[in-house]
């Protein structure tokens, strides 16, 4: 037991082969005197596993993952639970001009640039501190021009469980040039189970605290249009039915970034309420807070359709199996002069909060 109520054990999980040689990956497991267990990996600083009761007090794992390094290894994984940065999200043409200098990005999304490139946060492993209070902190320093983004950018990111069934993630990061930063998590839940498939995902209801979101082109980069959410799919304001929407968006579910409300939620005071997620068959309730701008929701169109995306205990997940719901900055922030300023200057520090609830009723 660690000096507080939340116990932590280690393990190893694998490993992975670099330019520098093998470097092993480590799982740690946090579990609160309730039974809720987090599992977190260093390869990605990823969330691997989040088991969480549902109304009869039974524990079942609610995020896609892998069992095994060779699963995360796949190029086709899709990011499942990690940090990603340096730059989460889209940046158009993987082009951007900061303070006169033209940089270039890699295309890693089509004509764009996505999730930090070939080798973003995500598909490194992190040192990994674990604290006597139960919390454990990831670190990753990111050298100067690392996927073509200026500064050595040193980032922190903490878990904590809490004893009442909160995830909290912590982002800090600190550059010594000027630098476009977006940190988030990736991971995607199904609060019947991460097995259950893309039935009990439509059977899941969200509400989102949103007025507006970003109409984005083709390429899924937005036209720098705060759009009002009034009479379109994109209204989430009230308990919505995800299976009664997603049909009624282009490209078959979203894949959208949302404007988040400024507002205090009654029930926390820390931070703003982003949204709530309802399973009504099994009971369980996850609230997100942050103090991000926005909000991206993804609906895991693009799973593959032909079983070839197998995941923990051999399931296979295909479209809509499950719901990425990324607390972040507006995707290419860095272009867009009127969206929230995603540059960090030397001297700042980057700091953002996320925090995943859960309960049942």
């Amino acid at each position: 037991m660690s000096s507080s109520s939340i116990q932590v054990t280690q393990e190893v999980f694998g490993e992975i082969r670099t330019s520098d040689g093998i470097q092993p990956v480590t799982k740690f497991t946090l579990t609160n005197p309730l039974g809720v267990k987090v599992q977190l990996i260093t390869y990605g600083a990823s969330v691997s596993n989040v088991f969480v009761p549902n109304r009869k007090g039974e524990l079942h794992d609610v995020v896609l993952g892998f069992d095994d390094m060779a699963g995360y290894l796949k190029p086709e994984n899709p990011y499942f639970g990690s940090t990603v940065g340096r730059v989460a999200n889209r940046i158009a043409k993987g082009h951007f001009n900061l303070n006169g200098i033209e940089y270039q990005l890699v295309r890693n999304n089509g004509d764009n640039h996505l999730h930090g490139g070939n080798v973003g946060f995500d598909k490194v492993v992190w040192q990994a501190y674990a604290h006597r209070d139960g919390k454990i902190t990831f670190t990753h320093s990111s050298p100067h021009m690392e996927e073509g983004y200026p500064g050595h950018m040193f980032t922190q990111v903490t878990y904590t469980l809490t004893d009442f069934n909160e995830l909290i993630i912590d982002y800090k990061a600190l550059t010594d040039r000027p630098t476009p930063v977006n940190l988030t998590n990736h991971s995607y839940f199904n609060l019947a189970g991460h097995n259950a498939g893309s039935q009990q995902l439509l059977n899941h209801r969200i509400q989102l605290c949103a007025n507006q979101y970003t109409p984005v082109d083709s390429g899924q980069i937005p036209t720098g249009q705060l759009a009002s959410v009034d009479g379109t799919v994109f209204d989430l304001r009230s308990e919505t039915l995800l299976g009664e929407v997603i049909e009624k968006i282009p490209g078959g579910g979203y894949d959208h970034n949302f404007v988040i409300n400024d507002s205090k939620n009654k029930f926390d005071n820390r931070l703003p309420l982003v949204a709530k997620i309802w399973h009504s068959e099994s009971g369980r309730i996850m609230e997100l807070f942050s103090n991000q701008p926005g909000c991206q929701i993804y609906t895991s169109n693009g799973f593959p359709a032909d079983g070839s995306l197998v995941g923990k205990d051999g399931t296979v997940y295909s479209t809509h199996g499950g719901l990425a719901i990324e607390a972040q900055n507006f995707p290419d922030a860095i272009n867009q002069p009127h969206f929230p300023e995603s540059v960090l200057q030397p001297g700042e520090v980057y700091h953002r909060t996320i925090i995943y609830k859960f309960s049942t009723q």
